[in-house]
């Protein structure tokens, strides 16, 4: 149950600052056993090097001399410029994990040159782009499927930069625009706690009717380019978005604007964005309690949710009509917003916003039938009740209900996964698997690239997307036992959705280069996770000793209580520990865990 909401925002149970005797990057502990290089620790590293070159030559091929994108640039929901930004997803988390520092070089250049690329570029017939597709460095005006998917980058920049300065102005500006603090984006209406249209930017929100143009952009001829939707016309483009009018009013798709203040705050901002992500995300879980525990889809301008809770655009009864079959299809995305709570589980260290999707899912469990003969459960609710039945229970974001809780009873929910076998010790051939099939991925992906014959006037914003060499999850849960929320889902229970930031058990840092990720040489291996206890090994592949700081968390979010190595045990009750490790020297550890505990901070351990 969420606790009340004053209390929440006082955080008193939450420390705020890094204990003294966790602060500074030296070593706590020494692995001074020699081993035999594991392959999957040689596999780890040559894993980061392959992710690097592949992406610096995807660069060479699809970005200009500006650091433009070398496509077909447009506005639109289809292929607009969020799909632009995506074109570095995950390099900056491979940075982080200890990557190439050319991967934060090159994801820096080419940021700043698609927010020129994209402020000069503009639209003739949707009335929000005419002055430019960005203003003030962020998208004018869309919803918040897509500018999550646009900060999919950004929004893990302080993994690698926390120290930046104009990263620190953006995010606090880009929060801005949706505190209610900025009056030139009056996105926010703070009395009644909700954003006010779905379609909403740094020129603020819509709140007349949205017309297909609105979403689509200026007329084009589709024909040369590969369009996701399929369309060959452009009526079919704008036939997509035909039932897309009503946005005026609060939907949970905008939370993901509270991953902005989480990053402000995180980045040494002040406490005021903490508590609005905090007073949004509470407004919407009183919300989910009062609609029977089903968080609600529409959310009317005067902050009430009415017997029409279900309605919307991406909400719970949307089935819009495909052009090209005129059939519908169901477009429900308000189990995207699961992503949102876990800001505010980051926050507060409330997991009752977790809990909340549990019952959410029971609900709706609780609503299954027998459909041609087959128990089935339902994925959408309309005007009369609960449709788009589809075989057995609903397990929408099982997997991460039960990574936040480490409950027992939403273990079954998760389903099975080869990663979940290994750390049950049911896979052990998991590791080289995973890796093997990112190494796979990634030759995939050149291949597509060096047979590539599009040209930057027969290619849209998203084709580059498909080719897009980096290849982070199996270092993400191997590594850091990291829960790697992207675009596509990487499991059947998890929805899709782009611009969630790291979510992880450990995070690492280089003491002598003082930045993100392991240091040269060092490859690290999470065996196991449970609610207060973390296994791990770290292994020095290298001739020179290394210094590897180990910290709870992408945010320093868990308390580290102890680390036991070689049956000894040593007392951290910190953020992180530093460990040196010798050549050709590794150890498993098992460390006593706290989790979320601590403010998130973004801050390295030595600042």
């Amino acid at each position: 149950m969420i606790v009340d909401r004053r209390a929440f925002l006082a955080g008193t149970a939450l420390a705020a600052t890094v204990p003294a005797a966790a602060a500074g990057p030296r070593a706590d502990l020494r692995i001074a056993t020699p081993t035999a290089p594991p392959r999957w620790a040689v596999l780890e590293r040559r894993l980061l090097q392959a992710n690097a070159e592949a992406c610096e030559a995807f660069y060479r091929t699809y970005v200009d001399s500006r650091d433009w994108l070398k496509v077909f640039a447009r506005w639109g929901a289809n292929d607009g410029p969020d799909d632009a930004a995506e074109f570095t997803n995950d390099w900056m988390i491979l940075h982080a994990l200890g990557g190439s520092d050319r991967l934060l070089d090159l994801s820096r250049r080419y940021y700043e040159g698609h927010i020129r690329q994209y402020t000069a570029a503009r639209t003739r017939d949707v009335p929000a782009a005419r002055q430019g597709m960005y203003f003030r460095e962020f998208p004018v005006q869309m919803d918040w499927q897509h500018n999550s998917e646009g900060l999919t980058t950004f929004n893990v920049f302080g993994l690698s930069e926390p120290r930046d300065p104009k990263l620190l102005e953006r995010t606090r500006r880009f929060a801005d625009f949706y505190t209610g603090r900025d009056p030139t984006a009056p996105n926010y209406d703070p009395a009644r706690r909700i954003i006010r249209s779905v379609l909403n930017g740094s020129r603020g929100p819509m709140l007349r009717e949205a017309t297909p143009v609105d979403w689509a952009g200026d007329p084009f001829d589709p024909r040369p380019f590969h369009m996701e939707h399929g369309e060959t016309t452009y009526e079919q483009t704008l036939g997509h978005y035909a039932e897309y009018g009503h946005v005026a009013g609060d939907n949970p798709l905008n939370l993901q604007a509270t991953t902005l203040g989480l990053n402000a705050y995180a980045l040494g901002g002040e406490e005021r964005y903490r508590h609005w992500a905090l007073d949004y995300l509470g407004a919407w879980a009183e919300r989910a309690h009062a609609n029977g525990g089903i968080v609600p889809s529409y959310v009317g301008l005067d902050g009430k949710v009415g017997a029409d809770w279900w309605r919307g655009v991406y909400g719970w009864g949307f089935s819009p009509v495909v052009p090209q079959t005129g059939k519908r299809e169901d477009r429900n995305r308000v189990p995207r917003s699961i992503t949102a709570f876990y800001n505010a589980l980051l926050l507060s260290g409330d997991m009752g916003f977790i809990h909340l999707w549990r019952e959410q899912n029971r609900r709706i469990n609780a609503a299954a039938k027998t459909v041609n003969g087959v128990p089935s459960a339902p994925t959408m609710y309309g005007a009369n009740g609960w449709y788009g039945f589809k075989p057995g229970p609903y397990r929408t974001s099982g997997f991460e209900i039960w990574y936040a809780t480490q409950a027992r009873e939403d273990r079954e929910a998760a389903g099975d996964h080869p990663w979940l076998a290994f750390l049950e010790g049911r896979n052990s051939g998991y590791p080289e698997a995973a890796i093997e099939a990112d190494f796979r991925h990634i030759a995939d992906r050149v291949a597509a690239r060096e047979a590539d014959r599009t040209t930057p006037e027969t290619r849209l914003a998203d084709w580059p997307l498909d080719i897009n060499p980096a290849s982070a999850n199996a270092l993400v849960q191997l590594m850091t036992g990291g829960l790697h929320v992207a675009r596509p889902p990487w499991s059947p229970t998890s929805p899709a959705q782009g611009g969630v930031p790291l979510h992880c058990r450990l995070r690492y840092f280089d003491a002598d280069r003082r930045r993100a990720g392991v240091p040269e040489d060092i490859a690290a291996l999470v065996h196991s996770l449970g609610d207060r206890e973390t296994e791990v090994t770290l292994v020095n592949l290298g001739r020179q000793p290394r210094t590897v700081i180990v910290q709870g968390g992408s945010w320093g979010e868990h308390r580290i209580d102890s680390v036991t190595m070689n049956g000894e045990t040593r007392r951290i009750a910190g953020r992180h520990f530093g460990v040196r490790i010798e050549p050709g020297c590794g150890a498993r550890l098992t460390l006593a865990m706290t989790r979320y505990v601590n403010r998130p901070s973004l801050a390295f351990p030595w600042a």
